[in-house]
């Protein structure tokens, strides 16, 4: 409902049903444990219950996945049939995406129309990217000796578990499953606690889109008991994950100390956004600089949280940004005029609170934002915040906040920006403003990072691989290359 009114969506917030148990082997699934809440941080209310997943349900799913892989049809299917069953899939997403998109704002607090233009847009272009490309993979076939014929085919894993976060739920679910099952792989989806509502939706779209009972299953739980029995489970044979880097630690260990499975990471990030004097469009710069910190909260992984500014430009720039920070609309994500919705709860507000304080007692100065808003609500509403004379040492330089809050670094020669830009453990993302090529050539081979945007930020489409180097991650979605994950390589040689 593009042309949807604030009090529309209200409506359908009242009427919408919500799922509340796993979806096992094409059926919904009870299980034999508890349940928990799922608070919407909009207003600190509970949505419903769902049913938590412990040991017992993830086996059970990986009992379903294991099945549907070893002797169920899907990795046995031609490629274009598995393709033709993601292209339904992305058709019932569409013909949903009213109420995914307004249970990802109640769940998780995105605008509404974020929600919808955004998210849900990414996550039916996903499927059919990944529908589309099914049938037209190859395999190899080397020159070799005359005597022997040589083949190299790419084959399914086995069973993925795939781990994601609350930040984009539905988006970041598909570029885990989409090329998984477009490999012919099986999958067990467990969502973040905090947005468990949406990935169940998909679940049973998926099954309603024709998928065969395993393909794809989704179990509700948190990272300590469902998030570890998937990784600890040998019966697992890949895990992709995004989320923490320290969540990330976990996973590796939990490899370790299982069946080695392969683990692919994509994990946090400090993204720098290098603003020159010559950049072409200096208010452009600036109005996306304020943008990428802004939009969604903070909480996205590549947000540009260091704007590293040339000092003759700075003051410019950063008057800019701070503008544009006061004058940004925080508020009901249910309105569609909101244009800042609130964190994604209470515990993540006051991690955000406290580096801001952090950041004051290190000597950062706070040029605006760096509160709590709206508490009458009971939502988790945070202003946006921009500090300067932030310190390359400090714990504001150097660690993720995940919230909309901006540090500001000035420099005056590029090799300063570099080091600046670099002085980090992470290498997700970056920026770069300027109106030379040489420049923007140079730059972006010195930027350690898995992406570098130059003269603009989040720009891409599926065609590009997505994903970060040091504790960033490892591995790549998006793109063709997201099914090395998810694919062994098979040497065949024939002595003929």
């Amino acid at each position: 409902m593009p042309d949807a009114t604030h009090r529309d969506w209200l409506r359908r917030a009242e009427a919408l049903p919500l799922p509340a148990v796993h979806h096992i082997g094409g059926a919904d699934e009870p299980g034999y444990g508890g349940t928990f809440a799922v608070i919407s941080p909009r207003d600190g209310q509970e949505l419903t219950r769902v049913a938590d997943a412990g040991t017992a349900e993830v086996d059970l799913a990986v009992s379903a996945a294991r099945r549907a892989f070893d002797s169920g049809p899907w990795p046995r299917l031609a490629p274009a049939d598995r393709g033709r069953a993601l292209l339904r899939l992305a058709d019932l997403v569409e013909e949903r995406r009213d109420s995914l998109a307004l249970t990802v704002s109640l769940e998780m607090g995105k605008p509404v129309a974020d929600a919808y233009s955004i998210e849900l847009r990414a996550v039916i272009n996903t499927f059919r990217w990944y529908g589309q490309l099914a049938d037209k993979l190859t395999d190899e076939s080397p020159h070799t000796d005359a005597a022997a014929l040589a083949l190299i085919t790419r084959e399914p894993t086995g069973v993925v578990g795939a781990v994601v976060p609350w930040n984009f739920p539905l988006t970041l679910a598909s570029w885990k499953v989409a090329p998984a099952l477009a490999a012919g792989c099986t999958v067990i989806l467990k969502p973040s606690e905090f947005t468990p509502l949406s990935a169940l939706m998909l679940g049973q779209l998926a099954t309603e889109a024709g998928l065969p009972p395993g393909v794809l299953n989704v179990i509700t739980g948190d990272g300590p008991t469902a998030g570890r029995a998937l990784g600890l489970h040998p019966d697992v044979d890949v895990l992709a994950f995004t989320g923490s880097t320290a969540v990330g630690r976990h996973y590796l260990r939990y490899a370790a100390d299982s069946n080695l499975k392969r683990v692919w990471l994509e994990l946090g990030g400090k993204s720098p956004n290098i603003v020159l004097p010559d950049a072409a469009d200096l208010d452009r710069a600036a109005a996306t600089a304020a943008w990428g910190i802004f939009f969604n909260q903070g909480e996205m992984c590549t947000a540009p949280s260091r704007l590293i500014v040339h000092s003759s430009v700075a003051e410019r720039v950063v008057d800019a940004v701070i503008e544009r920070a006061r004058t940004l609309r925080v508020g009901d994500p249910l309105d569609p005029a909101t244009e800042m919705g609130p964190l994604a709860g209470n515990s993540h507000l006051e991690r955000v609170l406290e580096h801001v304080g952090t950041a004051t007692d290190q000597g950062a100065r706070l040029r605006t934002g760096g509160a709590r808003i709206l508490a009458c609500s009971g939502g988790s509403f945070f202003e946006p915040t921009v500090f300067d004379r932030v310190h390359p040492a400090s714990r504001l330089a150097r660690e993720e906040v995940f919230g909309p809050v901006l540090s500001v670094f000035t420099f005056d020669d590029l090799d300063e920006a570099v080091t600046l830009a670099n002085s980090t453990d992470y290498g997700l993302a970056a920026g770069l403003w300027t109106s030379d090529l040489s420049t923007a050539h140079r730059i972006s081979r010195a930027l350690r990072a898995g992406t570098v945007w130059v003269n603009c930020y989040e720009e891409g489409d599926l065609t590009v691989p997505f994903g970060g180097i040091g504790q960033s991650g490892n591995g790549r979605d998006k793109s063709a290359h997201a099914l090395e994950k998810y694919t062994e390589l098979k040497t065949t040689w024939i002595q003929l």
